[in-house]
């Protein structure tokens, strides 16, 4: 179990792994180890360190865009989840334009758009024509959507998509049907394999991630790790990414039964920064503005930026 043999390493092995010149992923439970925290000062110098020789002192910013909050999934810690009476919003294409307009005039190149997952409200086809209605002012277009078929994230890829967001939300199967308790959604392992369909569909970037609270993080960021490490040596030609969101407030109401303190925020981050130096690390405007201010020295490489989270 690599959880507990995080737990159980000592102060030592701590040393001898910030000391090596190149980690492997066998050192990972080391750099998570609750023993790590009275280095999470030379941890986070050596990530600072290894961000700037591979990324320089460059920060990509980038504005989630959503499209619709029509979500037929009942999730137990999303705002967007089906039982939940609020207005639910199909953006129009005057819609989509004015947001493209003023995020592009604001200086923003880089823009992700998002859905709840409602295929007869926003589907492939409307995605398709909001990503060609939005093209001319963005340099870079993502999606997080609901999963796709390959060729249906080929068609994406031809309108102008180039980065597919996934978030497996938890990476503990057990977990994740309790909290995705109907919908396509509550179907694990078909979301876990999405990634190989954007992978075999060729997204010039695919980006991962788990959302913090719903399990035990140190669980959580060893599965990302584990499953960044197959998507890399199968689809070798996409470039990676990952994000750390963290649950906040939202329409309803959700106990979080496993919180993450920023303390481990930071040894979470600096501990992917050490064993993916090239990894593209992004940072949400969920935390607020004093901890992005820290946390931005340590490994971060993009930040979003000017987004609400309701349409």
């Amino acid at each position: 179990n690599l959880v507990k043999r995080s737990e159980s390493v000592s102060q030592g092995e701590c040393e001898r792994v910030l000391k090596k010149p190149k980690l492997q992923l066998s050192d990972f439970p080391v750099l998570l180890s609750p023993n790590m925290k009275p280095y999470l000062e030379p941890l986070a110098q050596r990530a600072q360190s290894i961000t700037i020789q591979r990324f320089g002192k460059t920060m990509s910013l980038f504005a989630p865009m959503y499209l619709s909050n029509w979500c037929y999934n009942r999730c137990t810690y999303c705002g967007f989840s089906m039982e939940l009476d609020y207005e639910r919003v199909v953006l129009s294409d005057d819609d989509i334009l004015k947001e493209a307009k003023a995020l592009s005039s604001s200086g923003i190149q880089h823009v992700l758009l998002l859905t709840g997952e409602a295929p007869d409200k926003a589907g492939v086809d409307y995605i398709e024509h909001a990503v060609r209605l939005i093209k001319p002012y963005f340099s870079s277009i993502g999606i997080e959507i609901q999963p796709l078929k390959t060729v249906e994230y080929q068609r994406l890829i031809k309108a102008g998509v180039d980065t597919l967001t996934v978030y497996q939300e938890t990476y503990h199967k057990e977990s994740y049907m309790i909290y995705h308790l109907s919908g396509k959604k509550s179907r694990f392992d078909h979301r876990l394999e999405t990634l190989d369909r954007g992978g075999e569909a060729g997204f010039h970037r695919l980006n991962l991630g788990a959302l913090l609270g719903l399990y035990e993080w140190r669980y959580e960021a060893l599965a990302i790790a584990y499953h960044i490490d197959y998507l890399k040596k199968r689809y070798w030609k996409s470039k990676f990414g990952i994000s750390f969101p963290r649950i906040k407030s939202f329409v309803g109401q959700f106990d979080v039964q496993y919180p993450i303190s920023d303390k481990e925020l930071v040894q979470y981050i600096c501990a992917f920064r050490l064993l993916f130096p090239d990894l593209s690390i992004s940072l949400s405007t969920r935390e607020s503005e004093a901890l992005r201010n820290q946390l931005v020295h340590l490994g971060i490489t993009s930040m979003s930026a000017g987004s609400h989270t309701e349409p």
